[in-house]
């Protein structure tokens, strides 16, 4: 028994090193490139105008921040992909239960769910902007247009392919639908939501980051959208690497629920 217990705790050891030589590769890849970049822009080998460096960088966040300028379009974007985030997990959760729960309705909205993710959803935005108004509810629209049909199929898949050996073993003990559901298809499937997570929210950076190029004042998408319009690469640079940040730090929180919660 002791020696299974030290052998347990050798292989939680080698486990935890190998996770934590993970991440400082990782963070070593991501400072060899800024090294490289910022090295390649000094020896005048790339063109900063184009490509911009990150010293560069560096600088145009401090110019925000001494303008007062840049929380500000960081919170409005991260607030608009929170919330558009939320309704469409909300709403692919509520519709993607009611296709699992009724087969009928299931077998009538299938094909529909496939066309309308299909749909080009940029070409759409100006009608998005003409029916809710160029306004922040058009971003929100436009980011669930985007997310919400991925979100449903992913779920109503994951739900309706869980092991049906767990169901009819439910139902041979007489469960209702309720307690299959509650105990089979959410607990069985509590990975596959976490994942779902994971994509709905970069599929909502993508439909805020177009919506705010369509039509916002503010935002990154904005700064992105004015950079290029006045050939200011390095604000555009700066925006889509504060993207990339904030992007990063939703990923490893929501890897952070998950492992919690299993």
């Amino acid at each position: 028994m002791s020696t299974y217990s030290l052998e347990h705790v050798k292989y939680l050891k080698e486990l935890k090193r190998k996770k934590c030589q993970i991440y400082v590769t990782q963070i070593l890849i991501i400072i060899i490139i800024f090294l490289i970049w910022e090295l390649l822009s000094r020896l005048n080998i790339i063109n900063t105008f184009l490509f911009s460096s990150p010293s560069n960088i560096l600088k145009t966040i401090s110019s925000l921040l001494n303008q007062n300028h840049f929380f500000n379009h960081v919170w409005i974007t991260l607030y608009e992909i929170i919330l558009s985030s939320l309704i469409s997990l909300l709403l692919g959760f509520l519709i993607a239960t009611f296709l699992w729960w009724n087969s009928f309705w299931r077998k009538v909205f299938e094909p529909f769910l496939t066309i309308l993710n299909s749909l080009p959803k940029v070409a759409l935005g100006p009608l998005i902007i003409i029916w809710v108004g160029a306004s922040i509810n058009s971003i929100i629209v436009m980011s669930l247009m985007i997310s919400l049909f991925i979100t449903i199929i992913n779920l109503y898949n994951y739900f309706i392919n869980t092991n049906q050996n767990y169901i009819i073993l439910l139902k041979s003990m007489k469960a209702t639908k309720y307690q299959i559901y509650k105990k089979v298809i959410l607990k069985a499937n509590l990975k596959n939501i976490m994942s779902t997570i994971k994509i709905n929210v970069s599929m909502s950076f993508i439909g805020v980051i177009m919506g705010e190029l369509l039509v916002s004042k503010q935002g990154l998408g904005y700064l992105i959208m004015y950079g290029s319009n006045v050939f200011n690469i390095n604000l555009v640079i700066t925006s889509v690497f504060v993207l990339g940040l904030i992007s990063s730090i939703l990923y490893y929180l929501i890897e952070f629920i998950e492992k919690r919660i299993n």
